[in-house]
Order: structure tokens, then C-alpha cells, then sequence
């Protein structure tokens, strides 16, 4: 679901699960180039034009045909089968990389890539269980969503003029506590005092596809006094953005760089790097290096992060500025470990 746009060629840490194979992974080598290298991507619930997950996703594609000269073929599934039956289309054509672009593909990739052993295949927020073997020819990406939560519930409470704060979530499910949880964290670093009010928009994959249920959580919860929400849902965060603006009040953007969706409105926005993630992918398989496991993005590979720039500086005091950067220090030198849940 799930947060978009800061710098590119990011460090990325790569750490490789330590979990016994059922078998040992295809030996990689350099795609075919004569063509360009062949990637197929599915889309999570809500595709392109999300402006939020799905959209940073599309934006490393698009990078990665412009700068890599790929060849790329793209599908928006609903809901159930959909997405496995796409998953199985695209191996079938044989393309050099199929990606799943969120969690919810993580058990539709594990089969997969039992019968398509040869195939390549990644997946973004892939659901990591524990005593779970990851199927050798996978690549499980991931980031450390809880750190840049944190800053923006830092920045949050030092910003708010209410002790209240609200968090929106998509659907409700372990990723998506890992913001509730940094931002509350975050929050109540700086403010012990802070209180975080929590709503989701359902139990289902669609909970990330429904502006209207975001702007009814957003108006309840400012309602109740918060000033400032964050959201973590998708294209339903949208939805908080209008009822952030009808109510003059303010809102944090998650996945990308949402300002431009509620200018004046989005303090700011805790995004994650699936753009580089998704590029970076399709390069190791163009250059022969494409390797199974887990790769993570977090705070100190700039895998996350939080927006400032000439856009949002007005609406963030120096002081609160410096006080967010000095929490970012410290968690990347381990003085404050951050909750995931």
C-alpha cells in the first residue's frame, strides 16, 4: 500500500534469508538484450493512477525502459483469482522478471515459482513467515515502513496544536501497523502526551481503493479533534486529503510525494523508494545478477523517508525541522529502535 519521489541510485542493503531451499535457484545470467529485457508487472488493488503505491511501482518501469531499454507489459487484475491468473500469464510468455507489486501476491508468487522454477519473479511488501521457506527464484522486497513512520509522527505532534492525532489504514493487516505503529512511536517520542486515533477502512483488499470511506474516516476523526492525520491506504487516502481540506486542516501523504494532490494541505509525505526498488530489480536481471532472498529498504539506505522541500519548508519550523533530523541520526545509529507493531 502500500508511500512517492526523492532521490535515485539509493544504497540499498541486501540481506539474504538464511532458510533452507527446497531447491537451489536457476544460475543467473545477462537477459537477452538483442530485445531489451522482458519484464511483466502486476499491479495491486487500484493500479495506476493511485498516486500513491501503484504509481511509484509504474514510475521505476517506466525508468527502467527509458534508461535500461526494457520491454514491459503491465496488468490491473480485481479482486481473487485475477492476480495469480495474470502472475501465470506473464510466465508463460517468459519473460525475463515477473513482479507482483504488493503483498497480497505473496502466496500467488510462492506457487508460481514452484511451477515456473526457472522463472524469475519478485514481489514488493512481500510477506515474510516466519519457518516460511522464500522459493529460490523470488525476491521478497521490502522496507522498514515503521522508520519513516516514525519521523512523520514526530513531525506531527511537534507541529499539531491538539495533543490528537489520527491515523488512517487501508486494510487492516501487519504492514499496515507497521505505520500505525511508528507514527504512534514517533508521536509520543517528542510528545509524551500525544494521542493517536486510529481507523481502517476495512478487511479487504479494496479498503486501499475507496476515497469515499477515507473521507468519512478523515471527517470523523476531526471531528473528534485531531489536527493532523496520517493516512496509509492507498487511493482511500485521498479521500482524507478532501476532508483535510474542507475541514482546514492538515494531512501527511504516504508511498509518494502527495502534495500535489492537496497543496497547502499535505504536511508532508513518508515515502518509500518502490520506484528504485522496482528499477533496481529489472537492472540486477539486465546485468546477470538477479539473486532470490529478501532485500530491504530502510531509513539508512534512504529506502524510506519523509518530504521536505521548496513545496511543504513553509508549513515545517526550522525547529521542528532540526528536532526530526537529529531522531533520524539516532535511528540510523541504532539509539532508538523503532516498534513494528
Amino acid at each position: 500500500m502500500s508511500a512517492r519521489g526523492c532521490a535515485v541510485g539509493l544504497l540499498i542493503i541486501l540481506g539474504v534469508t538464511a532458510c533452507k531451499k527446497e531447491s537451489a535457484p536457476p544460475k543467473d545470467t545477462p537477459a537477452d538484450n538483442a530485445a531489451g529485457t522482458k519484464v511483466g508487472l502486476v499491479f495491486d488493488v487500484g493500479g495506476r493512477g493511485d498516486k500513491s503505491f501503484n504509481d511509484a511501482a509504474d514510475r521505476g518501469l517506466t525508468r527502467a525502459k527509458t534508461e535500461l531499454g526494457a520491454q514491459t507489459l503491465v496488468v490491473e487484475p480485481g479482486e481473487g483469482t485475477d492476480r495469480e491468473g495474470a502472475l501465470r500469464n506473464l510466465a508463460q510468455k517468459k519473460v525475463d522478471l515477473v513482479i507482483g507489486v504488493g503483498f497480497l501476491f505473496t502466496e500467488d508468487i510462492n506457487r508460481m515459482a514452484k511451477d515456473f522454477p526457472n522463472q524469475r519473479f519478485a514481489c514488493v511488501d512481500y510477506t515474510v513467515t516466519e519457518g516460511k521457506v522464500i522459493p529460490p527464484n523470488v525476491l521478497a522486497i521490502r522496507f522498514r515502513e515503521e522508520e519513516g513512520s516514525f519521523l512523520v509522527g514526530a513531525l506531527a505532534a511537534l507541529k499539531s496544536q491538539s495533543k490528537d492525532l489520527g491515523f488512517v489504514g487501508g486494510m487492516e493487516i501487519p504492514l499496515i501497523h507497521r505505520f500505525r505503529a511508528g507514527f504512534t512511536a514517533g508521536a509520543k517520542h517528542v510528545r509524551p502526551d500525544a494521542n493517536v486515533l486510529v481507523a481502517f477502512a476495512g478487511v479487504t483488499g479494496e479498503a486501499f481503493a475507496n476515497p469515499g470511506k477515507g473521507k468519512e474516516l478523515g471527517l470523523s476523526l476531526y471531528g473528534k479533534g485531531v489536527d493532523i492525520i496520517f493516512h496509509a491506504a492507498g487511493s482511500t487516502g485521498l479521500g482524507v486529503f478532501e476532508a483535510a481540506r474542507e475541514q482546514k486542516k492538515l494531512a501527511i501523504g504516504v508511498d509518494s510525494d502527495q502534495w500535489a494532490e492537496a497543496p497547502g494541505v499535505v504536511l508532508t509525505s513518508m515515502v518509500k523508494q518502490v520506484d528504485v526498488a522496482v528499477f533496481d530489480v529489472v537492472k540486477s536481471v539486465k546485468e546477470g545478477a538477479f539473486k532470490g532472498g529478501i532485500r530491504e529498504f530502510d531509513l539508512k539506505s534512504g529506502g524510506v523517508d519523509y518530504v521536505y522541500d521548496n513545496n511543504n519548508k513553509a508549513l515545517i519550523p526550522d525547529d521542528v525541522r532540526a528536532k526530526v533530523e537529529a531522531l533520524r541520526a539516532d535511528i540510523i545509529a541504532g539509539k532508538i529502535q523503532v516498534p513494528n507493531k
